[in-house]
């Protein structure tokens, strides 16, 4: 920094120290969740451009903070917020450009799930998206992501081609399966313990599906067991472009067949090549067994990437307060669910859920190979606390971790990093890993950021 420059003069965007008149307002937009932890950075730099992000690595240097990122603040454990860091908020980089012809997407770290989705219809093109549209492309990916027809498009980071980065020497770096490698591998699944900052993506593309159609089914909740038994066993006999995802609510409408109450939902997301297609692999669902226990029956209809996205944005409301967890089981859906049954009914919020997608990524090898990321079990689910009230934001917690004691009493469940409670439990981040790729993880952190300038994981 030139003499008597002052240290925002070297910024496009903004440097804001704590106890500035913006600072507060940028600390809690770093968060989309309503609950804000008590963590306080002691600056934050908004960055205009990707020339930002080496001035703030050189920066924090000079001042000796450690570093985090931000890009849409969708963490749950809002781990982005670090004492006496400085933050570099990256929601400004949200160019999105797509090529057509290469079937390729360059996207900033900030751009949205709904953002991509928008920019792809026009050509007919397709990325498997994040299930909310607000999730910016940036932790999503670098946590592995769970998107839209991950059964059949395999994880998304799998369609990241190309990485531009940071590192923590203040170096602007290409990462591919030939160019920086090691980084890329971590950049596909390090997550929130990712030790470079993200400026651009290079995605590639998928054809659009020519018919996206869905189906849902409504039971009691006491209706669990055999529900999970049925679906899972139909799920994994589906094609892989049906994406099968129980879902038990603590609250639902009351019908005429069913006083309100919690439920269990079932519901299948066909994305096919033509309608016909998308309802010959729904039809399972329209010959279900248990169809005389229902409380509700929605029939196959037509559906797009936008509107699967307005009814997670339902599920899924801003400004509520939210903590969430993860677990990988070797235990069926019945059992994980039957389990979760019980804790779903006494939630203290009507809007809490647990979501169990079956089969939430593709088994196919070589759609995971080269990544941090791998599926650590044979079922999946995601509890989800949400509520509006801050006076029960301790009842709400409380909920979470014993439903979640309860889903997993050996206490050996694997996690997904991009969801996981990183505060419940000290071994959360090494148990979203396989044992090797943690190793490999810690051994990469040391060799491109040997002076721990990057936060890794949060923890308690």
């Amino acid at each position: 920094m030139m003499p008597g420059r002052s240290p925002a003069a070297r910024f496009e965007g903004a440097l804001l120290r704590r106890g500035d008149p913006a600072y507060d307002t940028a600390r809690a937009a770093a968060v989309w969740n309503g609950l804000k932890p008590e963590r306080f950075p002691e600056a934050i730099v908004r960055a205009a451009s990707e020339q930002d992000v080496p001035e703030a690595l050189s920066y924090a240097r000079s001042e000796g903070f450690r570093v985090s990122t931000r890009s849409g603040g969708h963490n749950w454990s809002g781990s982005q917020l670090r004492d006496g860091s400085l933050l570099i908020d990256l929601s400004g980089l949200r160019q999105c450009s797509i090529d057509p012809g290469s079937m390729a997407a360059t996207v900033g770290p900030a751009a949205t799930g709904g953002d991509l989705v928008r920019a792809l219809a026009p050509h007919d093109l397709a990325f498997p998206v994040g299930h909310c549209p607000s999730v910016a492309v940036g932790g999503f990916l670098l946590s592995g992501g769970l998107g839209w027809n991950s059964r059949a498009w395999g994880p998304s980071c799998a369609d990241v081609l190309e990485i531009r980065a940071v590192t923590a020497d203040g170096r602007t770096v290409t990462c591919s399966e030939t160019e920086n490698a090691g980084l890329f591998w971590a950049a596909r699944g390090a997550g929130p313990g990712f030790f470079a900052v993200v400026t651009r993506f290079r995605l590639r593309l998928h054809p659009h599906p020519g018919a996206i159609v869905t189906t849902t089914l409504a039971f009691p909740l006491a209706a669990t067991g055999p529900v999970a038994a049925w679906a899972e066993g139909v799920a994994r006999e589906l094609p892989p472009n049906v994406e099968t995802a129980l879902i038990l609510t603590a609250s639902g409408e009351p019908t005429a067949a069913s006083p309100p109450g919690p439920r269990i939902l079932v519901g299948m997301t066909a994305f096919a090549r033509t309608h016909e297609e998308a309802l010959a692999a729904l039809s399972p669902a329209e010959s279900c067994p248990l169809a005389g226990s229902a409380v509700n029956l929605q029939a196959p209809e037509p559906t797009s990437f936008a509107r699967l996205h307005q009814g997670a944005d339902a599920v899924w409301p801003s400004a509520h307060r939210y903590a969430a967890d993860t677990l990988w089981s070797e235990e069926t859906y019945e059992t994980q669910l039957n389990r979760t049954a019980t804790a779903i009914s006494r939630a203290p919020s009507g809007r809490s859920l647990v979501l169990a997608p079956v089969l939430p990524v593709s088994e196919d090898p070589a759609l995971l190979r080269n990544m941090a990321f791998s599926p650590l079990g044979a079922s999946y689910l995601v509890c989800y606390a949400i509520w509006d009230d801050p006076a029960a934001d301790g009842t709400n917690a409380q909920w979470l971790r014993e439903a979640m004691a309860s889903a997993d009493p050996s206490g050996h469940g694997g996690h997904y990093i991009a969801e996981t409670d990183l505060e419940a439990d000290a071994s959360r981040a090494r148990r979203s890993y396989a044992p090797a790729d943690w190793d490999r993880l810690q051994e990469l952190k040391a060799a491109w950021d040997p002076e721990n300038v990057f936060h890794s994981y949060l923890a308690p």
